[in-house]
């Protein structure tokens, strides 16, 4: 981090605690009013991002966090959000409900919520899906832009 300014090296600091680039802009001393374009400006910077890539390497090598301890832990997540669980009393004793033919049966919970968020980002680790969003004109044709004003340029 030794190319960075002070700011941009506090930038890079607090961006590795919450990895919001306007709140890090914004502690690290960039002005509020202009700090989500800064903090953005900040991430398309290579000696930032390189900043940051270590920083974060530096985190997963001191927490001994590896691409297989996630997935690993996110299978482990799922297989268990994905259990019909036994609904357990303070006592430890099974919990049962009345059915719809007035039976009582045993209760059991499902994290589907839990199985869902794990399975997507497992999925999107091996690309299944992806954030992305292509824009493009009339029948794929490229979009031109158009600048206007007193300093325009155009190519």
């Amino acid at each position: 981090m030794s190319d960075l300014t002070p700011k941009q090296a506090r930038f890079v600091a607090e961006y590795l605690t919450d990895l919001n680039a306007t709140q890090a802009a914004i502690r690290a001393g960039y002005s509020e009013h202009t700090a989500k374009s800064i903090g953005q400006e900040n991430l398309t910077k290579p000696d930032i991002m390189a900043a940051i890539a270590a920083g974060q390497k530096t985190l997963a090598n001191r927490l001994e966090i590896t691409q297989d301890w996630v997935l690993e832990n996110l299978k482990t997540i799922t297989e268990r959000c994905m259990q019909a669980s036994p609904v357990l009393d303070r006592k430890g004793n099974q919990v049962m409900t009345e059915n719809a033919e007035g039976d009582l049966v045993p209760a059991y919970v499902f994290n589907a919520a839990g199985a869902t968020r794990a399975v997507e980002l497992l999925g999107k680790h091996i690309g299944m899906f992806t954030d992305r969003t292509e824009v493009t004109g009339k029948d794929g044709a490229a979009i031109f832009t158009l600048a206007i004003g007193p300093n325009a340029k155009v190519d």
